[in-house]
């Protein structure tokens, strides 16, 4: 589970970390404690999860009580579509939140901006519903904010990346780039193998951190026929296959989850062997066609081939 897997700044990322996407308030402290305690040292946050305080304070509560020193823990946070404008304010409000000093990895949520100024902090939508973008910066703007952030503060952000990008913003970002990013975090699982995104990461040297590799919400490749005639095969659960899938693909996985079972099941991947690989990249074939579970209505195209509608940003 804390495979060093090689970053192109020269530190590393453990294969696998809690995500804590939609983990309840009142429940992700207690979990990012048991994950810690239970040998987890990746943890996934985001400022938008709205619970960075919560993760904060499970970290406080470690470090102090010895169970891990700072230097150990790779903590990621990420830049919110709001706040594309202002790229120091966001880095220091997760700071704050997540009582450190640095982060380990700060990534772009999303290359779309939204207004800073809309009628909501988080999703400010204009009258008729429609979210808020903001045209008035690219994602490219953002990532030049973001690469002077590791001028000007690389006490406080030891490397920044991106979440969420296709090819084709890709390539119109490393076209202007200064620093090519360190990550770039996708949905991911065979359902959504994103070959195409992953073939040009590993091309470029980005390493391909994959999350909701269940599924997302309500974990429905669980219960596939095919990941469960695998996971037969090995004596393993479903979760170890569909997790044990990335490390295969030397790709960083994120498992979230509030339950203590099932975090310490979540550590336990395995070495998938050719045909079960085989077996999975025919899934999405059997299963007709890919499926993306996570894509919130910007009302834009961010240049995935199985989205193609929206407005074009990629600048």
């Amino acid at each position: 589970m804390n495979t060093a897997l090689p970053l192109n700044t020269g530190a590393t990322i453990p294969a696998l970390g809690l995500g804590t996407w939609q983990s309840a308030p009142g429940e992700v402290k207690a979990a990012v404690i048991h994950a810690i305690e239970a040998g987890y040292r990746h943890i996934d946050c985001a400022y938008c999860y709205q619970n960075e305080d919560e993760v904060g304070e499970a970290l406080q509560d470690v470090i102090q009580r010895g169970i891990v020193k700072r230097e150990e823990l790779f903590i990621t946070s990420k830049l919110w579509c709001t706040f594309h404008t202002r790229a120091e304010e966001g880095l220091q409000k997760s700071l704050e939140l997540l009582k450190l000093d640095y982060v380990d990895l700060y990534l772009m949520h999303w290359p779309v901006p939204m207004n800073p100024n809309g009628n909501h902090p988080l999703f400010p939508k204009l009258p008729d519903g429609s979210r808020d973008i903001d045209r008035s910066i690219t994602h490219i703007d953002t990532w030049k904010a973001l690469e002077k952030l590791i001028q000007t503060h690389p006490d406080k952000v030891k490397a920044i990346g991106v979440a969420n990008y296709s090819v084709k913003y890709l390539e119109k970002l490393l076209a202007q780039a200064t620093i090519v990013p360190a990550v770039n975090q996708i949905e991911n699982h065979p359902l959504l193998p994103q070959q195409e995104v992953v073939d040009f990461c590993k091309q470029k040297g980005i390493h391909i951190t994959a999350y909701s590799p269940l599924g997302s919400t309500g974990s429905p490749l669980f219960k596939d026929e095919t990941v469960l005639e695998i996971a037969k095969k090995h004596n393993v659960g479903a979760g170890t296959v569909l997790l044990s899938y990335h490390l295969a693909r030397n790709s960083s996985v994120l498992a979230k989850s509030v339950n203590p079972a099932r975090i310490d099941e979540n550590r336990k991947l395995i070495q998938l062997d050719e045909a079960d690989m085989a077996t999975l990249a025919a899934l999405p074939e059997k299963r007709g066609g890919f499926s993306r579970f996570v894509y919130p209505p910007f009302g834009v195209n961010v240049g995935f081939p199985d989205k193609p509608e929206g407005i074009d940003l990629s600048g």
